[in-house]
């Protein structure tokens, strides 16, 4: 390999061209980011940014000592044999790493709607979060919960509408969700469940039950898309994302790192695509080793966090249908609780309030696929990696 193009400038992009550096590659490498900045850290666009905790997200990287050809508005237009094609030229390679993330999902309507993916939409929100603001947030999943908590705290009058039955319906059954929601109303926020929007109008919301919800500030956060139409045309399977295997290899000489890439799983036996931080933090090391020649592979137990109405919420796994459920403390009454899955014994997941220690424990304990006691797991005093069974 002499010359390797990373094709998206963000925290996936940039650790890529860090392992291929600390793994000994000394060719060249070109970064090409379609934002004016460098790579930045996106999960405080949601939380600390919005609140004013953080205003620059620009991650540290020495760049000279780096040795990347950084272009910056420069987003790939196209992938083909030898080369990653840009608005510019083409750029010619004999390696090429897609890292292009995902999108937010817009809803239809005319009216204003703002999403949360970049620097520049975080600040932008910020500044229309003002006091006694009507906002409306479309999705009640875990980039609505931030955001809702970010308006609330500025003195926005917050309404959050939710088309399932409660919220973080993606992530968690009824069961465990159901307990979060009294949170919302807790921070001043009216949250509308089973409630679906049929347009975004000027002025706010038009429902699907034909009422209007007046807003003077809409966020819509109902999922994101990978960004993969520039590869039309590329050859690579597309679906649900970039197609790689279990080494984020989409072909001989083209790997997929991040929110874009769809692996396969051996520890769960499915194609998963996960919309984290953590993937875009320890993926790019297997795509290095892929890029090498080494054998790496990248099954990891997904993980996840949130801050959210003064919580800390963390979930690590992945649990399905069928697994039992087991309670560490009661929602009920207590200010921090989790709640594991578990199959045949072995820890599938775990979604911890307040509990940090049972999301980094049990994340251990399903990545070494350890049996483990329920009744010992359901002892909130015991902590998880000493709930591991003795066989």
């Amino acid at each position: 390999m002499e010359h390797c193009v990373v094709a998206g400038a963000g925290l996936a992009g940039l650790n890529t061209v860090m392992a291929l550096r600390t793994r000994g590659y000394e060719g060249r490498l070109t970064l090409l980011g379609a934002e004016p900045h460098p790579p930045y850290d996106r999960p405080p666009l949601s939380k600390q940014l919005l609140d004013g905790r953080v205003d620059d997200p620009t991650l540290p990287a020495d760049w000279a000592g780096l040795g990347v050809d950084c272009r910056w508005e420069t987003a790939a237009t196209g992938l083909r044999d030898g080369a990653v094609d840009t608005a510019a030229g083409p750029v010619p390679c004999d390696a090429a790493v897609i890292a292009t993330g995902a999108a937010p999902v817009r809803l239809p309507g005319d009216g204003p709607q703002r999403t949360l993916r970049t620097v520049e939409d975080a600040r932008a929100l910020r500044k229309a979060l003002r006091p006694g603001a009507s906002v409306a947030i479309v999705g009640a999943g875990w980039i609505g919960a931030e955001v809702a908590t970010a308006a609330a705290a500025a003195g926005c009058r917050v309404t959050v509408v939710e088309a399932a039955a409660h919220p973080l319906a993606t992530a968690l059954p009824a069961e465990v969700a159901v307990p979060t929601t009294p949170w919302w109303a807790g921070a001043g926020v009216e949250l509308l469940t089973d409630t679906s929007v049929r347009s975004v109008v000027v002025g706010g919301l038009e429902l699907a039950d034909g009422s209007f919800l007046a807003a003077d500030e809409v966020l819509v956060a109902v999922g994101v898309r990978p960004v993969t139409a520039w590869l039309d045309g590329s050859g690579l399977t597309l679906g649900d994302g970039v197609v790689v295997d279990e080494r984020l290899a989409a072909r001989p000489g083209v790997c997929a790192v991040g929110d874009v890439a769809a692996w396969w799983s051996a520890r769960y036996g499915e194609r998963l695509r996960v919309e984290h931080w953590d993937t875009a933090l320890r993926a790019p090391a297997v795509v290095a080793s892929t890029l090498l020649g080494g054998d790496d592979v990248y099954d990891p137990v997904p993980y996840v966090w949130s801050e959210q109405f003064g919580r800390y919420t963390q979930y690590a796994g992945r649990h399905t249908q069928g697994d039992s459920l087991v309670w560490r403390g009661d929602p009920a009454t207590d200010a921090a609780w989790a709640a594991c899955w578990l199959r045949d014994d072995r820890l599938r997941a775990v979604f911890a309030v307040d509990r940090p220690r049972d999301a980094v424990q049990g994340r251990r304990v399903a990545e070494r696929g350890q049996p483990v006691d329920a009744a010992r797991l359901a002892d909130p005093a015991v902590p998880i990696k000493l709930a591991v069974a003795d066989r």
